[in-house]
């Protein structure tokens, strides 16, 4: 069964424009699927890998025989794990100029499209980011009857109990398809393994030509525990043997790899609002809780994974959110396009901290959000909302 992807409606609006499609994201997030699916529909389509090294070497070495073989006689060609090739970007932009046909690529992670390729191809390329699987696309597989009623959004707490179930699933095993699609849990947990285990063999050591999967390894165990936590530079140094610099050089790479995002405070008064440190969050739960070596939640801990839940789902949409903490302590765990916040709770209660940014920025809108719903409330001229997960997300 194909689950369609929420990005495909966008991508379709550029499939007969001239500019090439690139859609990256980390591995197994289902590109290859989604574009061969989309790409049946029609005639004149020639997909080709460069995994495949007699093909990766005649695209490096000779792209005219590259043309001959591969482009010429076709309207669309589908490129895919295009961040094996060297020089890919000057070998496209060969193609795009002198052949007429539709290109579309598909690499693993941002990296192959760095500033060195991006040089060639300026004005000529449109790039999209696919993820692992949303809540919604997840749900759609999971519960066809349900994902109607989901939809709609105007669901009472019956229903809700039942989306309930399906997010704790979400939050323990996440959104890869091939762990989705799977039938126990003996055999998620060995898919999440392989992928943890390809991302470090492929992804850091032959694309990246890093060598420093073992200290990698304890820095996403670490920050597997840090979700929702400041992070910690003098701590993970000491746990991973990483000086500050390739600290940070580390958590960029996991970033541009689609492994973890790093979310930054919202501030308007320097003097007594934190503006230095990060918080961590994982794009897919399920890899975050492989990293951790984990797949049940404590009581002390469920608020984090939801607070993850919260920021990876925003942030599969487009969304960045930050977080605003004083040097009192006075803490919301997000704000929403700088001027909404989001108190994420397991059970519907509004904190003095939320209450404190009220005061102080006097926002329209707030959100508490919990495992369960209550009727809104107007507290200082504020509109405070309280929605389940499976409404907010």
């Amino acid at each position: 069964m194909y689950i369609k992807r929420n990005l495909e409606k966008t991508i379709e609006r550029y499939i007969n424009k001239p500019e090439i499609i690139a859609v990256i994201g980390t591995r197994q997030c289902g590109k290859t699927t989604m574009i061969s699916h989309m790409l049946e529909q029609y005639k004149n389509v020639n997909i080709i890998t460069l995994e495949d090294v007699d093909n990766k070497i005649l695209f490096e070495e000779d792209i005219k025989s590259f043309i001959n073989l591969y482009v010429k006689g076709y309207d669309y060609l589908f490129i895919d794990e295009v961040q094996y090739a060297k020089n890919s970007g000057k070998q496209l932009k060969y193609i795009y100029d002198t052949e007429k046909i539709k290109i579309i690529i598909s690499g693993s992670s941002a990296t192959d499209l760095s500033i060195s390729s991006l040089k060639y191809l300026v004005g000529r390329i449109m790039i999209f980011e696919l993820y692992p699987f949303s809540f919604k696309e997840f749900l759609s597989y999971k519960d066809e009857r349900l994902y109607k009623i989901y939809q709609n959004k105007k669901f009472k707490q019956t229903i809700n109990r039942e989306l309930q179930k399906y997010i704790k699933e979400f939050i323990k095993y996440g959104g890869y398809p091939r762990v989705v699609t799977s039938t126990s849990d003996e055999e998620k947990k060995l898919i999440l393994k392989n992928i943890f285990n390809t991302f470090l063999l492929r992804e850091i050591k032959e694309i990246l030509e890093l060598n420093k999967s073992d200290k990698l390894v304890k820095l996403l165990h670490a920050l597997a525990f840090q979700v929702g936590n400041l992070l910690n530079y003098n701590e993970l140094s000491q746990i991973t043997g990483f000086n500050y610099k390739n600290l940070k050089k580390y958590l960029a790479i996991l970033e541009k790899t689609y492994i973890c995002q790093r979310c930054y405070p919202f501030f308007c008064n320097k003097r007594k609002e934190l503006v230095k440190m990060p918080k961590i969050y994982f794009i897919d739960h399920g890899f975050r809780n492989q990293c951790a070596g984990q797949f049940e939640f404590e009581l002390q801990t469920i608020g984090t994974i939801y607070e993850n839940l919260v920021y990876s789902e925003n942030f599969k949409k487009g969304y960045k959110l930050k977080y605003w903490r004083t040097k009192s302590q006075a803490e919301v765990d997000f704000i929403q396009n700088d001027q909404i916040p989001l108190e994420i709770k397991t059970t519907p209660k509004i904190t003095r901290s939320f209450l404190s940014f009220i005061k102080k920025y006097k926002p329209k809108t707030g959100y508490v959000v919990s495992e369960t719903e209550k009727e809104s409330r107007k507290i200082h001229g504020c509109e405070v909302k309280f929605l389940p997960f499976s409404k907010f997300i």
